[in-house]
């Protein structure tokens, strides 16, 4: 029951779209930039390092023609820019580049922007760069790393207690083991699978590619899949070893260090994938999040196979163990969630002014609760440890029972439940205080897959930290901010395809003109009834705003929409095609103060 609230907590927490991937600092040439002469490479930075792939760029020409270009790489060496050569023979015009590159957490990102050589032309190339994902493998890719966490938690954790806690009999507890391990070799094997295709934007059915497959198990992700793998076979003959032991002997010093260097193995294929392994001390922030996995598996995984073994054979020193054990990992779980916290936001500000800030205070909040249910389970574990026990023989007279004659004997009465290590039968007291630890603990584990859930979201959101140094970035050299010019295409029906190219003048924080062109399928400019726009900031509810745009003859305009904040707004602009029909489209653009 708990895993299974887990996984749906998981599911619906995680059903939004990720952002926690790299954020595009800066491009060079800047986004809307006209220049004088033709340049020779485009670079764009990011706010952590990225991997290239072969297909990471295209360039289209004014006439929407793709450009010859050079194999994309890394600027100067590092590995948070990508960069791709120009040919020299460039006309005038608007040039568009389109880019998909995969950020350090494993998930791709993709954009466009648009240069403009000479002076820009009256049309430029409509290229959307489409969603990062397509959504069935975005959803078989997301439900196989859930699942291979929620393993983890699962085989970790029940080892864990195996060889820490010391069950008298470990015997229902194989189950989970032997089920843990096939859902992570399982989810590892899917996650495989799914990489060439989740990178690529495409459908499940591309992962038949042979090539594909070959270039992802040579790039980082997929070695450390890989790895994973392998260190699954060494993890199985270790859970052989450790449930089938004597539980009353203590397991040696060396059984207890391989098991600890295969879950930090484990650990670390995740460590190495996600934002520990880019950014400001990686070294610390990789230590952390190993750390922090491994208490999170000891304490929930433990916590389920703690509730598994007092349904039948768990004694007060087993509860005693695990209190122990528990206690450690929560205190670990502290320590390191605050310093990925810190290393999360960057200030004070973004507690509170960032979507980031404010899920971590919800998960605050959400740990302050769990910890006092682990409190409340803890007096529970204080009392059964220390109350005493009546240890009896049963008294055979108690078993006679008169039978009357000429009739047939009634029902015996059931004998009194034996302790499983005395034989003895336990006193009420003891069958009260077992249920009351089993109740609470239950309701420890409901609450730590809230905010396991919580958790998964977080890691899913953009920290505070990368979203101040992408929206820095974006101011140039000087303070003085190029217009933002956003072109979003549309549907009209059986005549095609046409497109909305939007100037927001500065592009800051405050007043700013709008000015809209309408282009038709054909790249001429075309007339419609009606243009409206309107700007919206999610994260502060803000909107939405109405732009009064009026029709200038040729194109739309007004002359100032206030946006009062900085931060990512959506920008939904809405053409009336004809006297009853009208087609709504969204854009994200940034706005820096």
């Amino acid at each position: 029951m708990v895993l299974g609230a887990v996984l749906g907590l998981l599911l619906l927490g995680g059903a939004g779209s990720a952002s926690a991937h790299a954020a595009l600092s800066s491009t060079d040439p800047g986004d809307g930039a006209v220049l004088q002469r033709a340049p020779g490479h485009v670079t764009l930075t990011f706010s952590e390092s990225v991997g290239l792939r072969d297909d990471s760029f295209r360039v289209l020409d004014p006439g929407g023609h793709r450009v010859r270009t050079g194999a994309a790489g890394h600027a100067d060496g590092r590995a948070d820019t990508a960069r791709l050569a120009l040919p020299g023979e460039l006309g005038q015009g608007t040039y568009t580049v389109a880019w998909r590159v995969v950020s350090a957490d494993s998930h791709p990102v993709s954009g466009a922007f648009t240069f403009s050589v000479g002076k820009p032309s009256q049309t430029s190339a409509a290229v959307d760069p489409g969603p990062t994902e397509d959504p069935l493998t975005a959803t078989l890719h997301k439900l196989a790393r859930y699942l291979a966490y929620l393993a983890a938690v699962l085989l970790i954790g029940t080892a864990a207690f195996v060889a820490l806690c010391r069950p008298p009999d470990p015997a229902p507890l194989r189950r989970p083991l032997v089920a843990g391990w096939w859902t992570l070799l399982a989810a590892t094997v899917a996650l495989l699978v799914l990489r060439a295709p989740y990178e690529a934007g495409t459908g499940p059915s591309s992962a038949l590619d042979a090539g594909a497959l070959a270039d992802t198990l040579t790039a980082r992700p997929g070695v450390l899949l890989l790895t994973r793998l392998a260190l699954l076979a060494p993890v199985a003959l270790f859970l052989v070893r450790v449930s089938r032991a004597d539980p009353h002997r203590r397991r040696g010093p060396l059984v207890v260090a391989l098991g600890g260097a295969l879950a930090v193995g484990l650990a670390l294929t995740w460590a190495a994938a996600e934002h520990a392994s880019a950014g400001i001390q990686v070294p610390v922030a990789m230590t952390s999040f190993t750390l922090h996995l491994l208490a999170t598996a000891v304490w929930l995984g433990g916590l389920t196979a703690l509730v598994l073994t007092l349904r039948s054979t768990a004694d007060a020193a087993t509860v005693a163990r695990f209190s122990r054990v528990a206690f450690a990992s929560v205190t670990v779980l502290v320590a390191t969630g605050v310093y990925q916290s810190w290393r999360g936001l960057g200030s004070w500000e973004a507690l509170t002014g960032t979507a980031y800030g404010r899920l971590l205070l919800v998960k605050v909040l959400l740990v302050a609760v769990l910890l006092a249910a682990a409190a409340v389970s803890r007096r529970w574990t204080t009392a059964l440890v220390t109350a005493p026990v009546a240890v009896r023989e049963p008294d055979r007279a108690d078993l006679r029972v008169p039978q009357p004659a000429g009739g047939p004997p009634p029902e015996a009465p059931e004998p009194s439940p034996l302790d499983t290590e005395t034989g003895a039968a336990p006193d009420t007291d003891s069958l009260l205080l077992r249920r009351g630890l089993r109740r609470s603990v239950l309701a420890e584990a409901v609450v730590a897959a809230v905010v396991l859930a919580v958790t998964t979201v977080l890691t899913a959101t953009l920290p505070g930290r990368a979203a101040d140094e992408a929206a820095r970035a974006a101011v140039p050299a000087g303070g003085v901010l190029p217009a933002s010019v956003t072109t979003i295409p549309f549907e009209i029906g059986t005549a095609g395809r046409g497109t909305v190219q939007i100037t927001l003048d500065p592009g800051r924080t405050g007043d700013n003109a709008v000015q809209a062109v309408v282009f038709g399928p054909d790249g001429s400019l075309a007339a419609v009834p009606e243009l409206r726009l309107s700007f919206t900031l999610p994260d502060k509810d803000i909107g939405p705003l109405e732009a009064d745009l009026v029709d200038r003859g040729g194109y739309w305009s007004a002359n100032t929409v206030t946006l009062p904040l900085p931060g990512v707004w959506t920008m939904k602009a809405t053409v009336r095609v004809s006297e009853v029909d009208q087609v709504s489209e969204e854009r994200r653009i940034r706005v820096v103060s």
